[in-house]
């Protein structure tokens, strides 16, 4: 498992090593260079000195050296090497004949290759010629290496204890995560209080808030769940009851008349909790936590034909003229089965509504560039101060029990409607009847574009 702590650290330790062996070349190369500059002055001002030297002291009164000239005590390692020339290029002293240092025609500084070795010799000029001062350059590189190894040491000291407070840090820093963590943790689905967020750092705070709105909408997402079950519960209860009486009148009754009547009602109650059982279905499957399918164009036409054939034969039984308006083409954003679910709910709702020989149309059309679905009946319609209402759940208003095919409803329909349409990005409005009594209900879906734009 991945560790903040331990990539952090990682980087940080890799950031100071690479930073101390940089810090060290650094040194090595300003050293050298610093070195470089004050050992060229010293072989300059040997040379010059051995020139003068040569100037002042003629050839038959001049010594010789009877060592090498050393660099400065502190340079260990750098001595300087001598040698003289006459005008014809021949050497006339060396303080080192075994090196073997050129002889350079012309002053100033010269870096020569010795055999195996590199050399930067000086060369001053006198009366009689040519007076040189010459330097192993390794020497130069070994002092600058070693002024370098001087410094790693207290480097890597230096990065171990950053690391040491590093490591401090960061699990001091941590702690309030964790200090969340277990707050988290501690959460149930009987818990879902928030964590308390004023006293975490700002760069956890957005975490932190995050999750407790997602514990808020589990929080709303139970409440609703577990008032669902109840009003479910309490609606199967009393078509079972129903079921149960009526099946018990059945068993006990001895009269033919009697009988009918039971197997009648127990008929009735079996369709009611059959079309409950169904709808608690379809309301389930349209819930925020279902798996919905893309929304591809579907033709609403075709969703249209697809209802209305299904719905045909009851409005046959139940002696209601259904039809169907359709305006070509009518395509909308959604998912043709859930489609279906809508239209079949809007419809079956208008036809229970709708009196016998009453008029239930359906129909397609396009208005201001949106696709619309319309469903038209001649009931009674739905009075304005309980439009509002009807898409709450198992909600039946007053005009249910003006039909007997009204209260085999679940209170359902409008529900799932509105679910589906809050899916498809729709609005369903429900609107009086335009010049005659009953119920117009519209579902406006958004334009084509809108799925382009989002």
């Amino acid at each position: 498992m991945r560790s903040i702590e331990r990539t952090l650290l990682r980087s940080v330790m890799a950031a100071l090593l690479l930073g101390t062996v940089l810090v060290s070349a650094a040194a090595y190369f300003t050293t050298l260079d610093e070195i470089n500059e004050a050992l060229d002055a010293d072989l300059k001002h040997v040379a010059v000195s051995l020139a003068q030297y040569q100037d002042a002291n003629p050839a038959g009164t001049r010594g010789r050296l009877s060592k090498p000239i050393e660099g400065p005590p502190d340079m260990d390692g750098a001595e300087i090497a001598t040698a003289t020339w006459n005008g014809k290029g021949q050497l006339v002293y060396a303080s080192e004949p075994q090196s073997r240092i050129p002889f350079i025609n012309g002053e100033g500084l010269t870096r020569v290759n010795v055999g195996e070795e590199k050399w930067i010799v000086y060369t001053a000029r006198h009366r009689e010629g040519f007076a040189q001062a010459a330097q192993r350059l390794d020497s130069r590189q070994i002092m600058a290496r070693e002024s370098a190894a001087r410094i790693l040491p207290p480097m890597l000291l230096l990065a171990m204890g950053i690391g040491a407070l590093l490591i401090y840090g960061l699990r001091y820093g941590l702690r309030p995560l964790d200090l969340a963590a277990r707050e988290v943790a501690g959460r149930s689905v009987k818990s879902l209080e928030p964590i308390k967020s004023e006293f975490l750092p700002v760069e956890i705070a957005p975490m932190v808030a995050a999750i407790n709105g997602l514990m808020a909408r589990l929080d709303d997402s139970f409440t609703v769940q577990r008032q669902f079950l109840s009003d479910a519960a309490h609606e199967l209860r009393s078509p079972i009851t129903a079921l149960r009486l009526q099946l018990q009148v059945l068993e006990r009754s001895t009269d033919v008349g009697a009988v009918e009547t039971a197997r009648s009602e127990l008929r009735h109650g079996i369709a009611r909790a059959q079309h409950l059982v169904e709808q608690l279905l379809q309301f389930a499957r349209t819930g925020p936590e279902a798996v919905n399918k893309p929304l591809v164009p579907t033709d609403l036409n075709e969703v249209v034909r697809e209802v209305v054939g299904a719905q045909a034969l009851r409005a046959e039984v139940w002696q209601i003229d259904l039809g169907a308006s359709l305006e070509q083409p009518v395509i909308a954003m959604g998912e043709s089965a859930q489609l279906a679910i809508l239209l079949n709910n809007l419809v079956e709702n208008a036809m229970r509504y709708t009196p016998s020989g009453g008029v239930v149309d359906v129909g397609t059309e396009m208005r201001d560039g949106r696709p619309v679905l319309f469903v038209l009946d001649t009931g009674p319609g739905i009075p304005k101060e309980e439009r509002d209402r009807v898409f709450d759940r198992f909600y039946r208003g007053e005009q249910s029990a003006l039909s007997q095919r009204a209260i085999v409803g679940s209170g359902l329909g409008l529900a799932i409607v509105r679910a589906i349409a809050d899916q498809h990005h729709a609005v369903v409005k429900l609107l009086d009847r335009i010049g005659s009594p009953g119920l117009e209900v519209r579902v406006v879906f958004p334009p084509a574009d809108h799925f382009e734009r989002g």
